[in-house]
């Protein structure tokens, strides 16, 4: 056998490897742990419009509310083991291409690496926290706010910020379209579900997806607004963003909506860990 017929039957069997059963579970993991969080930051958004703010609508705020719970130490470690499940089967999509007609495309695949890093960063913090020598990633707002203060102190650094805002604005719109024009159907098999079980996973589709898209469009407009008036405290993080829902003239009803969407949400992802093609 030459060196060049060697090297497809090596690569096509660790794509056979990534495919496989290994990476099917880091992804039904990951999307379950992804669930779990956006499920109790939403529940945490409702008890705030609800008028109960002492916990922090946020992934901080999440991994705290598991610590105080029965075996919440072990819950702590199952979550951030999948949350590293999530972060591999994004990697094996970086690398080998994921499900789909274009999953092989660079556009996809520089996706998946961002998508690989984010999670793989998640994933350390939670298991930090749970290993009691982290305190899960910190609070989001203060996130925001250091980062954008340390951003804007480097040459152009609103003109940086400003753009980082906007990227985000559009990220939301993007994802709120994509979850109302039902884009994700591609991507899961739901030829395998009852009509009623279609009937529900759009709900928590679209309405997951349109939540999400506008706290990552509200998210991304606070940026924007801290770089125009040079004030990193306009920056805020995901709470902050949530909070700020109840200060608009709909009031604390607009924000128990979005709490909802974000429930509806974390649902979704338990359906994609279910159906999702890897």
């Amino acid at each position: 056998m030459d060196t060049s017929a060697a090297a497809r039957d090596g690569r096509a069997e660790a794509e056979r490897a990534a495919r496989g059963s290994v990476t099917k579970g880091a992804a039904k993991a990951g999307l379950t742990a992804r669930g779990v969080i956006y499920l109790l930051v939403g529940v945490l958004a409702l008890q705030i419009a609800f008028g109960d703010g002492r916990r922090q609508a946020d992934r901080r705020g999440a991994l705290g509310e598991i610590a105080e719970r029965p075996f919440g130490a072990v819950l702590l470690w199952a979550l951030g083991i999948g949350l590293a499940g999530m972060a591999l089967w994004r990697l094996s999509e970086a690398v080998f291409g994921g499900a789909g007609t274009d999953g092989r495309g660079a556009r996809k695949r520089l996706a998946a690496v961002a998508r690989c890093v984010f999670y793989s960063f998640v994933a350390y913090s939670v298991l930090a926290f749970a290993a009691g020598s982290g305190d899960g990633g910190g609070s989001s707002d203060e996130q925001s706010r250091d980062v954008t203060a340390r951003v804007l102190g480097l040459p152009g650094g609103q003109w940086i910020v400003g753009a980082a805002g906007v990227g985000i604005v559009g990220a939301g719109v993007w994802i709120g379209a994509r979850a109302v024009l039902r884009s994700y159907r591609e991507n899961l098999r739901l030829g395998e579900t009852s009509p009623r079980v279609r009937r529900l996973v759009d709900v928590t589709g679209v309405g997951g997806g349109a939540a999400r898209g506008l706290v990552f469009a509200t998210a991304g407009a606070f940026a924007v607004r801290a770089a125009v008036d040079y004030r990193p405290n306009k920056a805020k993080g995901l709470d902050d963003t949530l909070r700020s829902f109840a200060e608009t003239p709909a009031g604390p009803g607009l924000l128990a909506c979005v709490a909802a969407g974000l429930v509806l949400f974390g649902l979704f992802s338990f359906a994609m860990a279910r159906w999702r093609k890897v």
